[in-house]
């Protein structure tokens, strides 16, 4: 063993890194991660499944925003297949966010693995966090699946460079699971929250069935969860920020922990940006402007950018998982025209930010905005492994239908009417002209009073759709819910 040798470079010694590495597995030692969280969230059970039959013999990319639970998901994924026999030395974590390891490079952190844990016969699990520091990582990462059969390896980033870089070298050489932050129904899970309990539905569709009085019941039942969502508003999805002491922790680290080593040091580190004070200004415009349709020539004005900077910017916002966009419903030439929705990737990024806090209860619009991101975040994270696509729709006269979930052979609308008090049918004429457009006979509405709630008949030219009103607070915890039952299920 060449334990006191150095480096290239003389950055430390072999004995030196392999301390490192202990501390990163102190399963090789006999020892486990003392505080891994007990409750496990939906992305476990896919983590879980790839490590006992990865699909095609893919490796695994979990993506998603700084902070938002990826190693915590990695660790219980190890000490899992510790339970389950895994010998010890089989089992390599190592995260390149730490100095030494990015400097050394993966291939020294691999003989180190090899020379002091050597690794029993049968299957080796590498868990590889920030991989997109790693010089050539795509080019190991191809050889390995292609040749290295008796490895998994599970690796952690930015979504953005490792799909860019890796796109040609990497094509079906890794499954892809995206994490979002924490659904409400998480949330209370990991805040340990008092709550009822709403029947079990299985998926929103089996609503349409209900009599009057369940509507009734599940609305009376569910009425403690409306003060939990309003704090899930403020708090968000992060789990460290989830966790904090108070509201005004929480959103003070959700901005200077997340937000701003995002802009500030990832888009740098990552991409090379050194126009980080104007990048701050386009974030904040999307801040000030949270799910609403991008006018980029509007922020070109008020911003004094060129459109170019802009509309890179906004590329990269998306691919570092601080917002998600929704090009408009339709095809060819009509998406390609068309300008896109933006959503913050979290309800509270944007309380947190314009430094808010509790006046957003207060704030029509804003808390308009707020809900409609978080029922999006929802019902794209319960779909999304699913291949359904999701868009907005809105015609020449202004009419809109929020989110459209398309699954090939059928649509399904949502409206958010959070921030409306009128959620009869006569304010409903976007969805009511969608549906007729597309033969659509069933819409929902998501609203913000506990008992709005229940079916309503829109008229229509091709007869009555059925749009479901259902409580923003049942929604988003339905969704969340159906997708932790679900991925157990899988």
């Amino acid at each position: 063993m060449r334990t006191c040798s150095q480096n290239p470079g003389m950055i430390a010694t072999d004995a030196e890194l392999y301390a490192v590495l202990r501390q990163f597995n102190p399963w090789w030692s006999g020892s486990r991660f003392p505080e891994l969280p007990a409750w496990r969230r939906a992305a476990f059970a896919e983590i879980a499944a790839w490590a006992k039959n990865p699909p095609g013999g893919r490796a695994l990319l979990l993506s998603g925003a700084r902070q938002v639970g990826k190693t915590t998901l990695f660790l219980q994924a190890i000490d899992d297949l510790l339970s389950r026999g895994t010998p010890a030395q089989n089992i390599l974590y190592a995260t390149f966010d730490h100095p030494l390891l990015k400097l050394v490079g993966l291939e020294t952190v691999l003989r180190l693995w090899a020379e002091h844990e050597p690794p029993a016969e049968g299957i080796q699990y590498l868990f590889l966090d920030e991989i997109q520091v790693v010089k050539d990582w795509q080019t190991w990462l191809k050889i390995q699946v292609d040749f290295t059969k008796h490895r998994r390896i599970a690796v952690t980033g930015s979504a953005a460079p490792l799909l860019r870089e890796g796109q040609k070298s990497g094509v079906g050489r890794w499954h892809t699971i995206r994490l979002a932050t924490l659904s409400f129904y998480e949330y209370l899970n990991i805040r340990k929250a008092e709550t009822p309990e709403p029947a079990e539905i299985g998926s929103l569709a089996r609503l349409f069935d209900w009599s009057p009085r369940q509507f009734v019941k599940a609305a009376e039942d569910a009425r403690p969860l409306v003060p939990l969502f309003n704090e899930y508003l403020l708090r968000g999805g992060f789990p460290q920020v989830a966790l904090a002491d108070s509201i005004v922790t929480g959103q003070r680290l959700l901005r200077e922990d997340i937000v701003d080593k995002v802009l500030k040091r990832d888009m740098t580190a990552l991409f090379g940006v050194r126009r980080v004070i104007e990048l701050e200004q386009v974030f904040l415009y999307l801040c000030l402007h949270n799910a609403s349709i991008l006018d980029i020539g509007a922020i070109c004005k008020e911003l004094q950018l060129k459109r170019p900077t802009v509309a890179s910017f906004i590329d990269l916002l998306e691919a570092t998982h601080l917002i998600y966009r929704l090009m408009p419903f339709g095809y060819g030439k009509e998406v390609l025209r068309g300008r896109a929705k933006v959503y913050l990737a979290d309800p509270a990024i944007g309380p947190s930010v314009l430094l808010k806090g509790r006046s957003l209860l207060e704030d029509d619009t804003a808390l308009g905005g707020a809900v409609e991101t978080a029922f999006f975040k929802h019902v794209f994270t319960r779909y999304h492994r699913t291949s359904i696509g999701f868009s907005y729709w809105r015609d020449r006269s202004g009419h809109e239908v929020d989110i459209i979930a398309d699954a090939g052979s059928r649509l399904v609308p949502f409206e958010v009417r959070y921030r409306a008090a009128d959620t009869g049918a006569r304010s409903l004429k976007g969805l009511t002209e969608f549906c007729d457009a597309r033969k659509v006979q069933r819409g929902y509405v998501i609203t913000k009073d506990i008992g709005d709630f229940g079916i309503l008949g829109l008229p229509s030219s091709t007869g009555t759709v059925s749009a479901l009103k259902i409580p923003a607070p049942l929604a988003c915890y339905w969704l969340g819910r159906t997708e932790i039952d679900q991925a157990t299920a899988e």
